[in-house]
């Protein structure tokens, strides 16, 4: 299992573009990926349940992997992260 913890930069938060981003990016891996923020865990290859959180501004969020590849997807979702400039 791997797990991060990232702080939104992005001013809109995670919003329809950019979580379309990281849901194709989550997709192309065999590891289970969740992302959680707050008392909520969904389903990171999910658009509905990525927008569902309603993450903004600031938010604190973590992106947990499990599997063959959780690795390899963590650390691809982070450089998608910071190459978007949504999350540090």
């Amino acid at each position: 299992m791997a797990e991060k913890t990232f702080t939104v930069i992005d001013s809109a938060g995670i919003h329809a573009r950019p979580a379309t981003v990281l849901v194709s990016t989550a997709s192309k891996f065999k590891s289970e990926v969740t992302i959680a923020y707050k008392e909520k865990q969904v389903n990171l290859k999910s658009i509905m349940g990525v927008m569902s959180l309603g993450i903004p501004n600031g938010a604190e969020i973590k992106i947990n992997a499990e599997g063959e590849d959780a690795d390899a997807a963590i650390q691809q979702l982070e450089e998608v992260l910071k190459k978007e400039g949504l999350a540090n």
